[in-house]
């Protein structure tokens, strides 16, 4: 389909779990699927850690958005779901440090469990890659 790329960062993002590609670009915008903290050999980073586990997760966003030389100042939104609400106090910071000045539109979930039972955060986002 003209105009859509489905993009797979193999060797550098976790297998898919399911059947998904790890963002689309559609003309200007990129939709990024949610991300967990699963390393490319397919463990997972910072077990009962969410902290460490949002850290992984910025990195790999970090790793899409870099692949299309961008950057979290061209992130648009964000879906976190977690599944401790009393995890916002540690990730926050993770947020601020990456995202810096440029805060997305949010959005904060919690969520009774993720696809994996040790992963406490998954994050989606989008970004705007035009002018």
């Amino acid at each position: 389909m003209p105009g859509i790329r489905r993009i797979r960062l193999e060797g550098v993002l976790p297998p898919p779990v399911s059947h998904y590609c790890d963002a689309v670009r559609a003309g200007d915008s990129l939709y990024i699927s949610g991300v967990v903290a699963i390393d490319k050999d397919g463990r997972v980073v910072g077990k009962g850690d969410a902290r460490r586990q949002a850290e992984q997760i910025f990195d790999h966003i970090q790793a899409v958005l870099a692949h299309f030389d961008a950057d979290f100042s061209r992130v648009t939104s964000v879906l976190i779901h977690l599944t401790n609400m009393d995890d916002r106090a540690v990730i926050n910071p993770v947020r601020v440090r990456y995202c810096g000045e440029h805060r997305p539109a949010s959005t904060l979930v919690q969520v009774a469990s993720l696809v994996h039972p040790e992963l406490l955060v998954e994050i989606t986002c989008t970004a705007y890659l035009g002018a």
